[in-house]
């Protein structure tokens, strides 16, 4: 194994924030793991989401043919290390018995050996940073300690990555739910002043108007609007007071 200093590995939650996305910081990450690696003919990392693992990023030859040969067939080392949050060495694919008939796969693709590290482990997010070799054994080149501390970095940046987005999709959700509460009340601002009745009885109606047509209250509510205004209604949500 290759000494190197743990000194050497970057913030990688600093590159994150400086990325313009995820999917660029997840590309420095793959090339950073094989730059390290000189022994290594390719690099990826896979994220499995619900149930489905995808290749995010990949460097070099193989990685991704590789990787997806484990998905087609739903197992591998680069699946059993993000499902069972361990690191898996292979050490000789020519003689491996695991893993269906990936091995002679990869072995028909010149790779021998291989590493997977998990990634994202404890995030709703696993993943295993994964690298192959063309001769048996390549990882013993490669200094594992490196790898180890990049892998663990990786975990706190993609959760990291990964409550960025959850947040995004929510403040998504409520400005929708927003623009529909507005479009829902002018509807019932209307129909008050139509019917000379309460709130409570304005909504009623609309409900059932909604329920009977078997369309969106909101979408009602908006067709309404059109009908007296005859223009949609504005689309910008509830605004700031000035």
């Amino acid at each position: 194994m290759v000494d190197g200093p743990l000194s050497d590995v970057p913030d990688l939650t600093g590159l994150l924030l400086d990325a313009e996305s995820v999917d660029e910081f997840l590309q420095a990450l793959v090339d950073r793991a094989l730059e390290s690696s000189p022994a290594a003919d390719g690099c990826g990392i896979t994220l499995e989401r619900q149930g489905r693992p995808l290749t995010v990023a990949s460097a070099g030859s193989r990685a991704m043919e590789l990787d997806e040969k484990q998905y087609g067939q739903d197992d591998g080392p680069c699946l059993q290390a993000l499902r069972t949050e361990e690191e898996v060495l292979v050490g000789d694919l020519m003689g491996e018995r695991r893993w269906g008939d990936y091995p002679a796969y990869a072995v028909a693709y010149d790779t021998r050996s291989s590493v997977s590290l998990p990634i994202a482990a404890h995030a709703h997010t696993a993943g295993a940073l994964n690298l192959y070799f063309a001769k048996p054994d390549g990882w013993a080149d490669v200094d594992l300690d490196f790898l180890r501390a990049l892998a663990a970095q990786a975990t706190g940046a993609i959760a990291l990555a990964q409550r960025i987005g959850d947040a995004q999709e929510f403040a998504g959700h409520l400005q929708a739910a927003l623009k529909s509460r507005t479009v829902i009340d002018q509807a019932i601002g209307v129909i008050m002043g139509q019917q000379r009745c309460t709130a409570e009885r304005a909504f009623t109606i609309l409900r059932s108007a909604s329920q009977h047509r078997n369309i969106k209250l909101r979408d009602l509510c908006a067709d309404l609007l059109t009908n007296i205004t005859g223009r949609p209604p504005a689309q910008d949500g509830l605004r700031p007071r000035p």
